[in-house]
C-alpha cells in the first residue's frame, strides 16, 4: 500500500448526498461539529436545506474533524466533499489530503462511477483520479508576481498600478498572451470547482478571462470575487460622477432595496406554481355557505372522549366534508399523464394540506386520508402541521399529493383562487369564518359564514363535475350530518 492511498483512506470525505427525488443541490443551514470535534459512525454533523425541505445529515465514519469544506449558508452541489474526518487520529500527524477537493473538480467532466447514497450516509469512496501538475511552457520565462498582479487586474478589468508598470513591461513584452494561455489552455476548459462556478454564472463573469492563483491553476472563489470587483474610477474624473448622482429628477433607491438570492424551498415553490399556472387549464368557482351547524359541532367534538388529546378546529371538519365529496365524485381525484397522453384515476386521496412556514410555503399530504376514521384524521393533521412548523417535513411526505386543501381563513381572508400543485387536479380554497346576516329560515339572522372556492384542472374536471364537488362541500358544512348519511 503506498503512502498516498494510506493517507486517502485515513482521511475519509463526506460528500453531500442525494437526500431524495433527484434534487441536485442543498445549502448548508448549520454545521453542529467543528474541526477537531470528535465524530461517530451515523452522528448528524449538519442540516442542510433542499428545494423541499431541511434535513439533518449523519456521517457514515468515525474518527476527528479535520476539516469543514464549506460554511453555512454555502450552497452545494450533490456529491461535492462538505466534510473531512480523520479515520485514525492515533497514527501521528500525516499530510493531509488538502488537494483532494480541487482534483475532484479539476476531473468534475469524468464519467460519475454511480450514483451518489442517499440519505442515510453511505458517503462515496474518495476519488482515485489524479491530476498531474502542469509543465511550464518551453520558451515562456515564468511570470514574477508583480506580472502576475498586473495581468490580473489587467484581465478584471482594473487599470494596473502605475509604479510597477516599467520593470512589468520587459517580462511581458516578447509574449504579451502567454501569461494568460499557460494557466488556461486554448484547448480546454478553465479549471474550477462547481461551487465556484456556480457563482462566477451569477455575477456574469467568464472564467476564461480570469487568472487562477489555486494550485494547478484552478480559479477560486476569491479569484471570481476580484474579477467580479468594479474598476475604480479615475482620481480625475469626480466630477462627471457627482454630476450624476446630483441630477435633478432622479432618485437613487438602491440603499433602501434588499435583494435576497431565490433558493431553497422558495425557489421551489417558485418554479412548481410558474409551472402549474402555465401547464395546467385552471378554472375557479366560489361558493358561500352558512357553516353555524358546522361551529357548533366542532364545539361538541372538543367535549366528546373519543377526541380527548386530539386537535379538533374548522380545517379537520372542512377535510372530512371534502373527502366525502371525493367519494361521491371520484372522477374528480384524477392526474394527467402527458407523456403517455392518459388520465389516471386514483382510488385512493392523498390529501394535501398547504403549510406556511418560516422557510416558505410546502404542501404535506396525509396518505390515504379517505379511509381514515375522523380520530385518525385529526391525528394525521395535528401531526402534519406540528412537524412542517418545525422545519422537520421530509420530501416523501410531500410527494404523491392528490388533491390540496388551504386555509387562507386563518389570515383573515375571505377566498382567493388558488393555485393547483403540480400534479394534482384540485385544491380547495376555505375562507374566513365571519358572523354576518343571512336569511335563515324565512328570518334575517345573524350566521357564522364562509366562503369557499375551488380551482380544478379543467383537463381533467368539467364544469359540472368541478360544480358538483364544491356544491356537495358546501352542503356537508351546512348541514354536517351528511358526513354520516353520505360518508
Amino acid at each position: 500500500m503506498t503512502a498516498s492511498t494510506a493517507n486517502a483512506q485515513r482521511f475519509r470525505e463526506f460528500k453531500m448526498p442525494d437526500v431524495g427525488e433527484g434534487l441536485t443541490e442543498a445549502e448548508i443551514l448549520k454545521w453542529y461539529v467543528q474541526p477537531g470535534d470528535t465524530v461517530t459512525d451515523g452522528q448528524v454533523v449538519c442540516e442542510v436545506e433542499t428545494a423541499k425541505a431541511a434535513v439533518e445529515l449523519p456521517i457514515p465514519y468515525t474518527g476527528v474533524v479535520h476539516e469543514l469544506r464549506f460554511g453555512e449558508g454555502v450552497t452545494v452541489d450533490v456529491g461535492t466533499a462538505i466534510i473531512a474526518v480523520d479515520t485514525d487520529p492515533g497514527a501521528g500527524p500525516a499530510e493531509a489530503p488538502a488537494a483532494a477537493p480541487h482534483e475532484a473538480a479539476a476531473d468534475e467532466e469524468a464519467e460519475p462511477q454511480g450514483r451518489q447514497a442517499v440519505l442515510v450516509g453511505y458517503g462515496a469512496a474518495p476519488s482515485s483520479t489524479k491530476r498531474r501538475a502542469r509543465k511550464p511552457q518551453p520558451g515562456v520565462p515564468a511570470q514574477p508576481e508583480p506580472a502576475k498582479a498586473a495581468l490580473q487586474a489587467e484581465l478584471n478589468g482594473r487599470a494596473a498600478p502605475a509604479a510597477p508598470a516599467a520593470p512589468v513591461a520587459p517580462a511581458v513584452q516578447p509574449a504579451p498572451a502567454a501569461p494568460a494561455g499557460s494557466a488556461v489552455p486554448a484547448a480546454g476548459r478553465p479549471l474550477a470547482k462547481p461551487p465556484v462556478r456556480k457563482l462566477a454564472k451569477d455575477l456574469g463573469i467568464d472564467l476564461a478571462t480570469i487568472l487562477p492563483t489555486g494550485p494547478d491553476g484552478i480559479i477560486t472563489r476569491e479569484d471570481v470575487h476580484a474579477a467580479a470587483t468594479p474598476a475604480a474610477a479615475p482620481a480625475e474624473a469626480p466630477g462627471p460622477v457627482a454630476v450624476a448622482a446630483a441630477e435633478p429628477g432622479t432618485v437613487d433607491t438602491a440603499a433602501r432595496e434588499r435583494r435576497v438570492p431565490v433558493k431553497g424551498v422558495r425557489k421551489a415553490t417558485a418554479q412548481a406554481m410558474v409551472a402549474s399556472a402555465f401547464t395546467a387549464p385552471h378554472v375557479t368557482e366560489f361558493i358561500t355557505v352558512d357553516v353555524t351547524r358546522t361551529m357548533k359541532l366542532v364545539q361538541e367534538l372538543k367535549q366528546d372522549p373519543d377526541m380527548a388529546g386530539l386537535r379538533v378546529n374548522p380545517l379537520l371538519l372542512v377535510a372530512k366534508a371534502f373527502l366525502v365529496a371525493l367519494k361521491r365524485h371520484p372522477e374528480a381525484n384524477a392526474a394527467w399523464d402527458e407523456a403517455n397522453q392518459e388520465i389516471v384515476y386514483k382510488d385512493y386521496v392523498n390529501l394535501g394540506i398547504a403549510a406556511a412556514t418560516p422557510r416558505g410555503l410546502i404542501v404535506p399530504n396525509i396518505k390515504d386520508a379517505g379511509a381514515k376514521t375522523l380520530p385518525q384524521l385529526a391525528s394525521e393533521l395535528g401531526d402534519l402541521v406540528a412537524t412542517a412548523r418545525e422545519g422537520k417535513t421530509s420530501p416523501a411526505a410531500m410527494a404523491g399529493g392528490t388533491v390540496t386543501i388551504t386555509n387562507v381563513g386563518v389570515f383573515g381572508v375571505d377566498t382567493g383562487t388558488p393555485i393547483l400543485n403540480p400534479g394534482e387536479s384540485a385544491i380547495l380554497a376555505f375562507g374566513a369564518v365571519k358572523l354576518q346576516p343571512w336569511v335563515h329560515k324565512g328570518k334575517v339572522k345573524a350566521r357564522q359564514v364562509t366562503t369557499l372556492a375551488l380551482s380544478f384542472d379543467h383537463r381533467l374536471v368539467d364544469g359540472e363535475l368541478g360544480s358538483k364537488l364544491l356544491a356537495d362541500v358546501a352542503a356537508i358544512l351546512e348541514r354536517p350530518k351528511r358526513l354520516i348519511t353520505w360518508g
